[in-house]
């Protein structure tokens, strides 16, 4: 199945089989250790199951061959896996991140991996010209890039900023959690890892905690990383790796049903009287289209934000009346992640606090796999209601 198409290799997680049972659907290894040979060794290549269980290596190998990769090591949560790539690193190494990405990931740089001892900035990762001037030659060790990103939905040049970071001796990681495989490879475009926050499209049930983390190469830093899982810890249980895999069956789906209704609903509100900006990669006027439509295929996701305008008479701001919108939803429902089967509804300034770049009168939303004329119809009366 090397050559086949992303959809086959969803479908049938690679057409594996348990060969003792011939089973279709695999088994959950639960065991956490693993016998010892007469001679003292481990010819079967595990040992215990926090640095290689079983349980993981469908759903590793799935996710590799989807994105083209060499090696893919399951975590505990998106957390785990993102901070294991720069726990790889060591102490004084500089390394760049996007001003605008994850709130949670962009605290804990600043909280922990600062304080650690890791040379961090935060730069706009949209400008390659300062990407360029950010960079220090020989010093710089990790440039990690979010696209499109979490919640403005901009969008990073993956090729130009690949080959900015290799000039100057640098890895290139890309957060690509809500482009998912199915739309964007960063690997193939010159990026050296590839995360993923496993919890949302991957998985799509919102009923697990993952994380994923994908090379290029099997280098020096990537030994690290997996020696970072082994030793700290974050790793997944076995059911959960096995509900991964079996959300992973319908990633072609679901993602491709959720970019259809989210670029209809972006399209629908874009110039509406009440929303002052639609946010998202598949519109034409979105300053990151068109680098979007040359590193996405078959859709730009299913992540948009809408920053909604303030009442005509002036008693609501626009963050008032965002609040008052999401409170007045029917269908989506006021939580927070992204990716799942229900489409969500959150405004993120609210949750990320202060020093969070997002616009007060913003709304995050992420598009399930209800018709989009609910959901449209549902937006509509709440704008209508605040």
């Amino acid at each position: 199945m090397k050559d086949a198409h992303p959809d086959t290799i969803a479908a049938q997680a690679l057409g594996w089989i348990d060969e003792t049972t011939r089973a279709i659907t695999p088994p959950i290894h639960v065991s956490s250790t693993y016998l010892r040979d007469p001679d003292n060794q481990y010819r079967s290549g595990r040992i215990y199951a926090r640095a290689d269980n079983p349980a993981f290596d469908q759903a590793e190998a799935v996710i590799s061959a989807l994105e083209g990769a060499r090696q893919t090591l399951l975590f505990a949560s998106g957390m785990a896996a993102a901070t294991a790539v720069f726990q790889a690193l060591s102490p004084g190494d500089h390394v760049l991140a996007p001003r605008v990405m994850y709130w949670s990931l962009r605290n804990w740089l600043l909280d922990f991996a600062v304080p650690w001892g890791l040379d961090v900035e935060l730069v706009d990762m949209t400008r390659p010209a300062a990407v360029q001037v950010a960079l220090r030659p020989g010093k710089t060790r990790l440039v990690w890039v979010e696209t499109p990103a979490n919640p403005l939905w901009s969008v990073t040049d993956i090729a130009a900023t690949a080959q900015r970071a290799h000039a100057a001796g640098a890895l290139l990681a890309v957060d690509s959690t809500a482009a998912t495989p199915l739309l964007t490879q960063p690997l193939a475009l010159g990026a050296d890892l590839v995360m993923h926050a496993a919890t949302k499209y991957l998985n799509g049930h919102s009923d697990l905690l993952a994380g994923s983390v994908s090379t290029r190469q099997d280098n020096e830093h990537w030994q690290r990383v997996r020696k970072v899982r082994a030793q700290i810890g974050g790793t997944l249980g076995s059911f959960e790796a096995w509900l991964l895999l079996r959300g992973l069956r319908t990633l072609h789906l679901r993602v491709r049903a959720a970019s259809a209704s989210a670029q209809r609903i972006a399209e629908h509100f874009s110039g509406h009287p009440r929303v002052a900006e639609v946010l998202y990669p598949g519109l034409p006027g979105f300053a990151g289209h068109a680098v979007a439509q040359a590193q996405m295929r078959g859709g730009f996701g299913g992540m948009l934000s809408i920053r909604v305008r303030g009442s005509a008479d002036g008693t609501l701001d626009g963050e008032a009346a965002a609040i008052a919108v999401a409170a007045h939803t029917r269908l989506w429902k006021r939580a927070t992640s992204l990716g799942g089967t229900e489409s969500l509804v959150e405004h993120r300034a609210s949750v990320e606090g202060a020093g969070s770049p997002v616009p007060a009168d913003l709304l995050r939303l992420s598009v399930g796999l209800e018709h989009a004329d609910d959901l449209i119809a549902d937006l509509e009366q709440a704008l209508a209601a605040r």
